[in-house]
């Protein structure tokens, strides 16, 4: 099984067992899923996660419980806009400045309460949470098959503000944690820990991180499109 019949097989069973939530269909995307909210609760109960100061979350709606318990326990919460887009790509929500975290914490109002930040401006980052399709036990995540999560990890990490410190993290269902997945490719982020409604598994994942932007395997038109590859790129 290939990643893309992987991603399928998911996406599929979650929709068909009607464990998939808002927004429909699963197809496509990092889906939602019944009982995010219970596994951002347990995420929650992690000393890394209580001892954190500054989060990196996705914008998916799987993880906004996520995003909305982190502000409202004073974390700074660091998303990246859609395709990195802007030369400032990366959002920064400030508790401290914000009324109204619930709110703030969603993508189609993170806007009006979000300071864009450049790479560069981002303070270390203590835990980073990722949406997946699939994960393995032993840490192989499954995105939707664009490659963004990654590639905001390697120019993070290039930039040095992730690193072997940083805890990665990932809320799925449990239908989504799966035997088996094809290998991870040297661009691929293992996960430290995968977080269902109903446990949390330490991966002991013995994956190396990217540390760096792997520009062999990103296509010339990907980084005209993104201003900031543009200008990281050697």
């Amino acid at each position: 099984m290939d990643k893309a019949d992987l991603r399928d097989r998911i996406w599929t069973q979650l929709e068909d067992e009607g464990i998939a939530r808002f927004p429909f269909p699963p197809h496509g995307r990092i889906p939602n899923f019944a009982g995010a909210k219970e596994a951002a609760d347990r995420l929650a109960e992690l000393p890394e996660w209580q001892e954190a100061s500054v989060i990196k979350a996705n914008p998916d709606a799987p993880q906004l419980p996520v995003r909305r318990r982190a502000l409202r326990e004073g974390k700074v919460v660091y998303m990246a806009q859609p395709r990195l887009r802007d030369e400032k790509p990366f959002m920064k929500l400030d508790p401290a400045e914000i009324e109204d975290t619930d709110a703030a914490a969603t993508v189609s109002k993170m806007d009006g309460y979000a300071e864009p930040v450049a790479p560069d401006e981002v303070p270390h980052v203590d835990f980073i949470v990722s949406g997946s399709v699939a994960v393995t036990e032993e840490g192989t995540r499954i995105g939707k098959g664009e490659g963004y999560s990654d590639l905001e990890f390697a120019v993070l990490h290039a930039l040095g503000a992730a690193d072997d410190d940083t805890t990665i993290a990932t809320t799925v269902h449990e239908v989504q944690l799966v035997d088996d997945a094809p290998a991870p490719e040297p661009h691929d982020v293992p996960m430290d820990v995968v977080v269902t409604p109903e446990r949390v598994v330490r991966t002991e994942t013995t994956a190396e991180r990217p540390d760096d932007i792997d520009w062999g395997v990103l296509p010339e038109e990907k980084i005209e499109e993104i201003p900031l590859l543009q200008r990281l790129r050697p």
